[in-house]
């Protein structure tokens, strides 16, 4: 089939670098060092756009090799520890977490529009104007779980969903239905000259589905068809099978792909399932899935931070199905596993690194805001911890990422804040964030409730267009 990648491409520091030269990934901002002229103020896209412009280098690190030759202990994933059950003292901690977390999306959004903030300073009364299409998909969900565990009364639920989705139908900015990046949280005015995103108006679009699904309300169904059908996916890939991470009306579509293992599979899965501007089936065997091994344990994975695996999973339900490469659910519980271990192995480095406090990703520093993570070592890790890296992760490895987020809550009082965890900390340099960030607040609410019930999963799985992604995607369950 035109465009499919091989079923076997092999990471080795030879065909790493390759691909630099070559220009086998668009997307390989991800590998490159933090940038320290980049604002604090950026939140992850911009950042990576910014730095995919600019070349890359590419650190090595830790176990990481090649799988060749192709040997009969390395035809089969290893699987990471074995997944046990939430304790109720679990379950208790987690409600305390997502009650936490649920009050970001609600008190950090505009109530006369629904857009809900970009990051929020949690030590001064945060005046902030900058708000996120992505936290605001996050934050839709966040209302579904809110009013499922009574965080929320059902009318004030209903009233907040309603009054975002007749703002995104009517005033918010789109071309073709994509939204821009940010907006003002107010008026909806473009900001800071966002590109036209494509993931992230993915995100949105997740969060607006869900709520479509779970409230089964008149309006909301209504105007969530509208904001869908109004994307032009064709539009999108008139050209090409492998989408452009977004469109500006100054310089047209971005240069950059979606061409590699990563958070695409949520857009490729909603392009396919729309009944409207559907995607071809064959731009899902158009981007790559490059093969890692690490320590025994061999997964699909990209030169990024630890997100990657987590984003599309929030709503997707991968669980007991494969396309005809993987079980994508199970190739997150292995990749974070290889992270955990990654972590462990830096602790000679960092002594507070262990089993008991792990988990990079990008996130803010002391510094300013870092795409780092790994294996391979990605970025200049510093020893900061981020709490949404094994909260992203918490239904692939519940315990071992239990013990983590208790560490930090137990030990480390200034890690905490009344959204939940701060975006990330340094034990060794005594700085803790005086931030949340939105996206990152918001995988850690939609996977503790993942973590506990599959509520998100049971829900989105119901709707018909991630239901006829995946049919299309070739997913069966085994």
């Amino acid at each position: 089939m035109k465009g499919m990648p091989l079923e076997c491409t092999f990471v080795t520091p030879a065909n790493v670098f390759a691909s630099s030269v070559n220009g086998l990934r668009s997307d390989l901002a991800f590998i490159k060092p933090y940038y320290p002229k980049m604002s604090p103020l950026l939140s992850r896209r911009q950042l990576l756009m910014h730095l995919a412009g600019m070349g890359v280098s590419m650190p090595l690190a830790g176990r990481l090799f090649a799988v060749s030759p192709f040997s009969e202990r390395h035809t089969k994933p290893a699987r990471p520890p074995q997944q046990t059950t939430l304790s109720l003292d679990d379950d208790a901690f987690l409600n305390e977490v997502e009650k936490a977390t649920f009050l970001y999306f609600w008190e950090q959004a505009d109530p006369k529009t629904g857009m809900i903030k970009d990051r929020c300073n949690v030590h001064t009364a945060d005046t902030g104007i900058v708000a996120s299409i992505a936290a605001t998909g996050f934050g839709l969900t966040a209302l579904c779980i809110g009013e499922n565990r009574g965080f929320v009364a059902v009318a004030d639920a209903r009233e907040r969903v309603v009054t975002a989705l007749r703002f995104l139908w009517k005033k918010l900015p789109n071309h073709r239905g994509f939204f821009y990046h940010w907006a003002n949280i107010s008026t909806g005015e473009r900001v800071w000259d966002s590109e036209v995103s494509s993931v992230d108006t993915a995100i949105l679009l997740c969060g607006i589905l869900m709520c479509r699904q779970h409230f089964r309300d008149k309006e909301i169904s209504q105007l969530a068809n509208a904001i869908f059908n109004r994307v032009d996916w064709t539009w999108l890939s008139e050209d090409t099978t492998l989408l452009p991470h977004g469109w500006s009306p100054e310089i047209g579509f971005l240069p950059y792909r979606w061409d590699l293992y990563s958070e695409l599979m949520m857009m490729y899965l909603l392009g396919m399932g729309s009944f409207s501007h559907p995607l071809k089936s064959e731009t899902w065997y158009a981007w790559k899935r490059l093969n890692f091994e690490y320590d025994g344990l061999r997964y699909i994975g990209s030169f990024a931070p630890l997100f990657v695996h987590q984003y599309s999973q929030a709503w997707f339900d991968f669980r007991g199905k494969r396309d005809r490469y993987t079980d994508y659910f199970h190739n997150s519980a292995v990749a974070t596993d290889v992270h955990r271990r990654f972590c462990i192995e830096l602790g000679k480095q960092f002594p507070h690194y262990s089993d008991d406090l792990w988990g990079i990703t990008a996130s803010d520093s002391d510094k300013g805001y870092v795409v780092w993570g790994g294996p391979p070592a990605v970025g200049p890790i510093d020893g900061t911890v981020v709490p949404s890296a094994p909260a992203g992760s918490l239904p692939f490895l519940p315990q071992p990422t239990m013990r983590v987020l208790r560490t930090i809550r137990n030990h480390y009082p200034n890690a905490w804040s009344k959204y939940g965890f701060v975006n990330a900390f340094n034990p060794m340099k005594n700085w803790y964030d005086d931030s949340v960030v939105g996206i990152d607040t918001g995988i850690t609410m939609l996977m503790a409730e993942n973590a506990r019930t599959g509520f998100v999963w049971q829900t989105f799985m119901k709707v018909p267009e991630a239901q006829r992604g995946m049919e299309r995607a070739g997913f069966e369950e085994y």
